[in-house]
Formats: structure tokens, sequence, C-alpha cells
């Protein structure tokens, strides 16, 4: 029997996967939890064989903090720049996408407690090209304004023009194909740009 913990975002999402899970001779849902900080006592409390993660809630985590389980992380292919920094020399960590069907996501819980390897190919690509489009600059200007730094400030910071600065905005804005500076910032740190 397959221990899993399920920590994945959105009641819809957990209950259905777990639904889904639940008809598996093999695998057992032993927790779930809808917080990414509840992790760490889930796994302590539980001790799963697999945890399959939301990125986002997993990614902050500690891994000292889960133990040996192997983990399945599940990304949207916006936020596979993010994964750079998961795998970790001591435990397996499979990918897969966060639309993926049912039955690979049940697959990757299988091979993951064999200790086998669980990669998503166009994950791994976008995860390898996911510089991004903006340039130096423009990087040092979304992370400050990201910070909450009004224009003239960023101006000041980096030396330039207020005007330089808002045509940074406008040209971030167009290349990550957003509308506002709020919503550039979102696309960029989901993106792992920023």
């Amino acid at each position: 029997m397959i221990r899993t913990l399920l920590a994945l975002d959105g009641a819809l999402v957990l209950g259905a996967l777990s639904f889904v899970l639940a008809a598996e001779d093999d695998i057992r849902v032993v927790a779930k939890v809808d917080r990414g900080e509840a992790v760490p006592a889930a796994v302590r409390a539980q001790r799963p064989d697999v945890v399959v993660a939301d990125l986002n809630f997993i990614e902050g985590v500690d891994a000292s903090r889960l133990g040996p389980c192997p983990v399945l992380v599940l990304a949207h292919p916006r936020r596979a720049g993010r994964l750079r920094g998961m795998a970790c020399a001591t435990r397996m960590v499979g990918v897969l996408r966060s639309d993926v069907a049912p039955q690979r996501v049940i697959d990757g819980i299988r091979r993951l407690a064999r200790r086998e390897p669980v990669l998503d190919a166009d994950l791994v690509v976008a995860a390898l090209h996911s510089d991004g489009p903006l340039t130096d600059r423009e990087t040092e200007v979304l992370s400050l304004t990201a910070a909450g730094a009004p224009v003239a400030e960023v101006a000041v910071s980096l030396g330039l023009t207020s005007g330089t600065v808002r045509n940074h905005l406008g040209r971030i804005a167009r290349k990550v194909g957003a509308r506002t500076r709020v919503e550039a910032v979102r696309v960029a740190r989901e993106a792992g740009w920023i």
C-alpha cells in the first residue's frame, strides 16, 4: 500500500484527486492539506510514502522537514522556471504538469514509490529555457517595482530618469503579455523571472 499525502490548492482539485486515488487498490490517501505551511506537520504525523504537492506549496519548504519520502510536484508550464531549485540529492522529486490526466498522477505515485524518476518532458524543457524575455535592466526595474518602489524611487536606485523607468515598465508589460504593472509582476513571479 502506497501511503500518499495530497497537498493541493483548491478543495475541488483536492477532493477530485482523492476520489480518483481511492479507487486504486494499492494507493491510500493518508492526509489532505490545502496550505503549504501545513505540509511538514502532516508529513511528520502521517509518514507518507509519497507526497503529491502543488509547486507553490512545496518550493519554500525546507527539504529536511519532509523526511525521506519522494515528492511529486505538480506545476503549470508558466511556472517551470521555479522548478530549477527543486531537485535535491537527498530526495527523489518527480515533476508533472498540473493539468495532466489523473492516470499520469497515479502512475507517477507508483513510480516514485519504487524510486523511479517521474519527469514531464515539456516542463523540463520549459525550466531549461525559463530565462525569460526580460533584459537584465528590465529585471532590475521589475524587481524593484515588485518590492513596492514607486517609479521615482526605482529611477533613483538605478540612476535612470522616471520616463526611462516608465518606458521599461511599458516594454516589460508588452513582453510578458500583461495589461498593467501589477499583472506584469504577477506573470514574472509565476514564471520565475523575478
